[in-house]
């Protein structure tokens, strides 16, 4: 009892989920990223042609590696003087596929032969025709080569049937092997299951035109399927050949163009980086700037500060100027000034008395331990000036800030 095509179907999907989805070292040898459009290709090649079936088995190269591969095992179609043959095929999908072709394989039963110096296919069962040359990944499939294989086996069948020795031969046939009359154990185009017509290379039943070869008839339409004309096949090969070049270009041009953007990219940080630091330079300049102003408006006002000085002292000393003493010159204009005059006095002596000591310590003069006693005590009451000066000074710049900001307004910039 035949299964119906809606379980064969099914039975065909879970096969394909089942060997594709295979780990490990019973996994077939096809890469992750094309199993799913294999199991498209075959899962399509099922419904279009039930006639073949899918199966894994081993592969033996040339070079004596031995794979687990998938194949298809089955019937091709043919039609021929329209009567419908089936010539016995074996597809198997490489490691490589899909996208390199598959190997086809005549697959000839005991009593058929393959026809010698055939156009397409050499003595081992070899098949080699256009679309296999020129197949593209990845529009090339699986459907579209068994209607090529059906087109050019109709063309030009690749089998023929071998006769048993017959008995009584029939005696129209002569036993001369002259093209025109062949024996009864002569070849003749092969009929592969016992089911379909009879051969159409049978002996005819007139004259002497027994076992000849007849010329094919031009392509006729075949059922639900039809042949396809070469021009067309040679039309669609261009085309897909067309569209595999501009698609090769355009990837290239795509990875030049992305290695661009990627140098673009690297710029754009370079240059985003030297903004930052520009910014960042320029932002260090205007507090410096800020620094500058406000130390001008201190040089603008200790300028007018002396210059007031000046013009006020100017005409007091008059014709007494080359009589004038030196301490006198200057006086504290208040007690601040005059605390940070002796500070400083004092500290600047204590260096000259320091200075003197380690030059006599040096030259002898005075004894060591002497020299110990007064570097300490005249160190102690440097350092009482030195930080009675600190304060006194921290005192003025407080007073000096307060005088400019009430001024500021006078030196404005």
């Amino acid at each position: 009892m035949a299964h119906p095509p809606s379980s064969i179907h099914q039975h065909t999907q879970q096969f394909l989920s089942s060997v594709l989805s295979q780990r490990g070292p019973d996994a077939l040898p096809y890469t992750e990223d094309v199993k799913w459009l294999i199991r498209q290709h075959l899962l399509s090649l099922s419904e279009s042609h039930p006639s073949l079936h899918h199966k894994t088995a081993s592969f033996t190269h040339n070079d004596g590696r031995t794979l687990n591969l998938l194949q298809s095992d089955g019937t091709v179609p043919m039609l021929f003087q329209n009567v419908t043959y089936n010539i016995p095929v074996v597809i198997w999908l490489m490691e490589s596929y899909p996208r390199h072709a598959p190997l086809v394989f005549v697959n000839p039963t005991r009593d058929m032969v393959i026809k010698r110096q055939h156009s397409f296919v050499n003595p081992s069962g070899l098949v080699s025709i256009p679309y296999l040359h020129n197949w593209i990944y990845p529009s090339s499939n699986l459907v579209d080569l068994v209607r090529n294989l059906s087109t050019y086996f109709a063309s030009d069948p690749p089998l023929y049937s071998q006769r048993r020795p017959n008995p009584n031969p029939n005696p129209r046939f002569n036993e001369s092997g002259s093209p025109a009359s062949v024996s009864a154990g002569s070849i003749r185009p092969a009929i592969p299951p016992r089911s379909y017509p009879p051969s159409p290379y049978a002996s005819g039943a007139g004259g002497g035109g027994g076992g000849r070869i007849p010329s094919p008839d031009p392509p006729q339409r075949m059922g639900s399927g039809s042949y396809e004309d070469p021009a067309e096949v040679y039309k669609r090969n261009a085309i897909n050949k067309l569209v595999e070049n501009v698609h090769s270009d355009v990837t290239r041009l795509r990875k030049a163009r992305e290695g661009e953007m990627e140098g673009m990219f690297s710029a754009q940080a370079v240059l985003r980086e030297r903004e930052q630091e520009v910014l960042r330079g320029l932002r260090e300049m205007e507090r410096e700037k800020e620094g500058l102003e406000q130390q001008l408006q201190m040089v603008l006002m200790n300028a007018d500060v002396l210059e007031g000085w000046v013009s006020e002292n100017e005409g007091k000393l008059g014709a007494d100027l080359l009589s004038l003493n030196v301490d006198d010159a200057i006086v504290p204009g208040d007690s601040l000034s005059k605390q940070m005059l002796e500070c400083v006095a004092a500290d600047l002596a204590i260096e000259d008395v320091v200075y003197a000591l380690d030059k006599s310590v040096q030259d002898g003069c005075i004894p060591f331990d002497l020299y110990l006693r007064n570097v300490r005590l005249l160190s102690r009451e440097q350092f009482f000036h030195r930080a009675t000066s600190g304060k006194v000074r921290a005192i003025q710049m407080q007073a000096q800030v307060t005088s400019m900001a009430s001024r500021a307004p006078s030196y404005g910039v």
